[in-house]
């Protein structure tokens, strides 16, 4: 009966506690911070500087009706309708004015801009209503879903700046671009499908860039002669590129197509010395054929990318006439045969960044042209700026808007294949590997001070190391594995304090293994198949000549006394020794199982004690 109550008691106080944390929860979940005071006024403000149309109207919510700074309860602007707030801070962290139908324009100067800590704002519908907006910037947001339709009927006439980039996006454009004067029409990285609209003639700027689009580009982009940037990369385009681009080039700056499916020939691009093309991107395509000679027209050109086609041809040493070319970008593709000396030294004066890897060139090394790399030859202590195409356009509201393309590019460094969304115009690149070179490689490779990769792996190469390397101090990847190279690892290679990336495995090298800085780092990788290289990090120690042979026998070769007589100590002294370990250790044994006898003894006898008490 006791236990009954003592029970019910608990219970009782249990139910108590349990009610006493639901009012608790409840006076939290029911409480409103209050809003601050500048967010109200702004808030009111921003209310002011809009015309609500359409009141009656059955799809309209006019929410802002409701604010003002009058009563207990409505002065609180974390209770209006559409606000919300902090549960902390009470700051106005969220806005939402979808169907409002409000009529009016966001200024640069309106209140809105006040609310710093917010987080959301839906103004859905807002932009069906507006007819004369010239800037639409809506990019790097987690907008997902269609553009909606009626979006292509907006400011028809007016908008001349669109950027939805980096975004979710999905669903398809319409055939023709309906803004008239649309300049600059940016909508990379989404999933947009379709084929490519069709801009106005006055577009400058065309990125569709990362999308999903596909089918075949339409002739009508020959008539754009106002186009200064073209990017379609990235997408599911096939077919040819159209043979009418070469008008393009007198406008064009920039044309990148990589990433797609294009195939058959590059068209003549550059039909005249007027050209005013920077950089052109056809890499990993299915392009076939040579380059097209009238490139060597487009005098303004700074990069050529035809890396991961099907281009048959020879080394185009004709573009060495080009005055400012710093990238050509020949990877992956079946360019072929002896690359010849250079007709004079002024070719390829600022070229940078060369790749001709996995092709099909033999002879030797293009050494020759090392004289002509002057750009790659000294260390630009200038500060860090990127290779890029800066276009400025101008529009209604804003006296200029800078746009800043800077140049792409996939290429393998360091061993690791690294795409490069922004490249320093103080990077120097060269990689020759995967060709059939042979011949020795030579000492002017030192003079390239400048240089931040060398790649000259899996061809044919013999003879040794150049010991010139060593003034490359900013080289970071150097790469000469799979050739036929000789002789020892140059000592001077210690002084590439920058260099992280090194590999000579499978040569014929020998020799100890320069140690101390970077060398400590390297991984036994970097020098595996050198059967005649010893020391770290390898297992084979320098100077092992193999197992020891046994000593010689005493009676068949000891035959001096005195000799006998000191072998004869060496085996007394050995066996003393062995008898002393021995005795000790057999000692300790004994002691052990002794002690432990002993426990075992007294324990037992402790025991017969025991039961004989019990007994008792």
């Amino acid at each position: 009966m006791e236990l009954s109550l003592r029970l019910v008691s608990f219970l009782c106080v249990l139910l108590k506690l349990l009610a006493l944390e639901i009012m608790v929860a409840n006076s939290f979940t029911s409480f409103q911070p209050s809003c601050h005071d500048y967010e109200r006024s702004a808030l009111l403000q921003f209310k002011e500087s809009f015309v609500i149309v359409n009141k009656s109207a059955s799809l309209c919510d006019p929410k802002i009706l409701q604010w003002n700074s009058y009563g207990v309860n409505t002065s609180n602007c974390c209770l209006w309708d559409g606000v919300q707030c902090d549960e902390v801070t009470g700051h106005v962290i969220g806005l939402d004015l979808s169907r409002s139908c409000l009529f009016g324009s966001i200024n640069s100067n309106s209140t809105l801009f006040n609310l710093v800590h917010l987080q959301r704002l839906n103004l859905a519908d807002f932009l069906r209503h507006q007819n004369q907006v010239r800037w639409i910037s809506l990019s790097d947001n987690k907008i997902s879903g269609e553009i909606p339709k009626w979006m292509w009927n907006t400011s028809t006439d007016t908008l001349d700046f669109l950027t939805i980039a980096n975004n979710f996006i999905t669903g398809s454009q319409p055939a023709v671009i309906p803004w008239v004067n649309m300049k600059v029409y940016i909508v990379s990285f989404n999933m947009l499908q379709g084929v490519p609209p069709i801009p106005p003639p006055c577009i400058e700027n065309y990125n569709a860039s990362e999308n999903m689009l596909s089918g075949e580009i339409s002739n009508m982009f020959c008539n754009l002669s106002s186009l200064y940037f073209l990017d379609l990369s990235g997408n599911a385009l096939s077919g040819m590129i159209p043979k009418c681009w070469g008008n393009l080039s007198n406008s064009l700056y920039v044309l990148s197509l990589k990433n797609n499916f294009f195939q058959g020939i590059i068209p003549e691009i550059c039909s005249n010395s007027a050209s005013n093309l920077r950089i052109i991107d056809l890499s990993y395509n299915k392009l076939q054929g040579q380059l097209p000679r009238s490139l060597s027209n487009c005098m303004m050109l700074e990069g050529i990318v035809v890396s991961n086609n099907q281009l048959k041809d020879v080394f185009p040493s004709w573009l060495g006439s080009l005055p400012v070319l710093k990238i050509l970008t020949l990877q992956q593709n079946e360019f072929y045969g002896v690359i010849g000396k250079p007709k004079n030294y002024l070719e390829f004066p600022k070229l940078q960044v060369i790749d001709i890897s996995f092709n099909y060139f033999t002879g030797e090394l293009p050494s020759h042209y090392i004289l002509c790399w002057n750009a790659m030859k000294d260390i630009d202590p200038h500060p860090l700026t990127y290779l890029s195409v800066t276009l400025n356009y101008t529009t209604t509201d804003f006296d200029w808007v800078q746009v800043d393309n800077r140049y792409a590019i996939t290429i393998t460094t360091k061993g690791v294949k690294r795409y490069y969304g922004a490249i320093q115009d103080i990077f120097t690149f060269i990689d020759m590997s995967s060709n059939r070179f042979e011949g020795q490689i030579s000492e002017l490779f030192g003079n390239l001070k400048g240089l931040y990769s060398l790649n000259l792996s899996n061809n044919l190469l013999t003879g040794c190391i150049p010991s010139s390397l060593g003034n490359l101090t900013v080289l970071e990847s150097l790469d000469l594995s799979q050739n036929k190279l000789s002789g020892e690892i140059p000592k001077q290679l210690k002084q590439l304090g920058f260099l992280e990336r090194f590999n000579v495995s499978h040569n014929n090298l020998t020799g100890r293994i320069p140690q101390g800085k970077q060398f400590d780092a390297f991984e036994s990788s970097s020098f595996e198949g050198n059967p005649g290289l010893c020391g770290d990090p390898l297992l084979r120690k320098c100077g092992y000549s193999g197992p020891p042979s046994l000593p010689p026998s005493v009676f068949e070769e000891n035959d001096d006394p005195d000799s006998l007589m000191e072998l004869d100590w060496k085996v007394v002294l050995i066996g003393f020794v062995s008898g002393v370990v021995a005795g000790v250790a057999l000692g300790d044994i004994v002691t052990i199982r002794r002690h432990g006898w002993l426990v075992k003894l007294s324990y037992k006898g402790r025991r017969q004690r025991t039961h004989q008490r019990n007994w008792r």
